[in-house]
């Protein structure tokens, strides 16, 4: 988790707003550190990671339920299976059919108190959506998914839903296009992550551009930006005002 993110989103662990659906975007760089944010900020807000927590253990306590895409994906083609797998739609002629995963995801944040630790609030968090498409699925039916995961997780079940896409940068790429696009009307927030204009940079990886919806306020009030750049670190990650990076001033 990144202290200086928290401090630009105005959020901390122990009073993330429920009911949220959060877009990461990345163009042209790896976005995947908001991942890894999101993922101990939340963990930490339900006190699993604090004073050395690992993740083993949080999965060990039924807390972190984690669906590893590339070793299931192998499992659904030389493993037999009595209920349908969550990858099964790889197995179609037509991949099309997310029910199985939608199904799985219910299951699997299913509130839990096992004596030890309790959900504070259930999240869904899915790195990344973009392989759906890259593995055949349609742009609709994967914003079909979120939908009924938004419906269980973030209104039944008042938690957060966290996704990342990729945005490929390829004006004929319309799938994906329609998946970010769709994305982006449903999302409360949204962090997209962007390479240099100038290339490659030893002191500045990329910029950050937060954008903050409010689809319920007058369009005037509803959206609100800012943009950073950001440095990538051993374990943390640096902002800074464009232009304002420490090794320039």
């Amino acid at each position: 988790m990144f202290p200086e993110l928290n401090n630009l989103l105005n959020i901390t662990p122990d009073r993330a707003e429920q009911g949220k659906l959060t877009l990461l975007c990345d163009a042209k760089t790896d976005g995947s550190f908001l991942v890894h944010h999101f993922l101990s900020f939340y963990l930490k807000g339900m006190g699993l990671i604090d004073a050395g927590v690992s993740l083993t253990l949080a999965r060990e306590r039924g807390q972190l339920v984690f669906l590893e895409g590339l070793k299931s994906s192998t499992d659904v083609f030389f493993q037999a299976h009595e209920e349908p797998h969550p990858l099964q739609f790889l197995r179609e002629a037509s991949p099309g059919n997310l029910q199985p995963l939608f199904e799985f995801v219910r299951e699997a944040l299913k509130p839990v108190d096992n004596g030890e630790a309790a959900w504070r609030c259930p999240v869904l968090l899915v790195d990344d959506l973009s392989l759906l498409l890259s593995l055949g699925v349609g742009a609709v039916a994967v914003l079909d998914f979120v939908h009924y995961c938004r419906a269980t997780v973030c209104w039944e079940l008042k938690g957060n839903v966290v996704v990342l896409v990729h945005d490929s940068g390829d004006a004929e790429d319309e799938e994906n296009d329609i998946l970010l696009n769709g994305l982006s009307h449903q999302s409360h927030l949204i962090l997209r992550t962007e390479g240099l204009a100038t290339g490659f940079c030893r002191d500045v990886h990329g910029q950050l551009r937060i954008l903050w919806r409010r689809p319920s306020q007058p369009t005037a009030q509803r959206d609100r930006s800012l943009t950073y750049q950001y440095k990538i670190q051993d374990k943390n990650v640096s902002f800074f005002a464009k232009g304002m990076s420490p090794a320039v001033l």
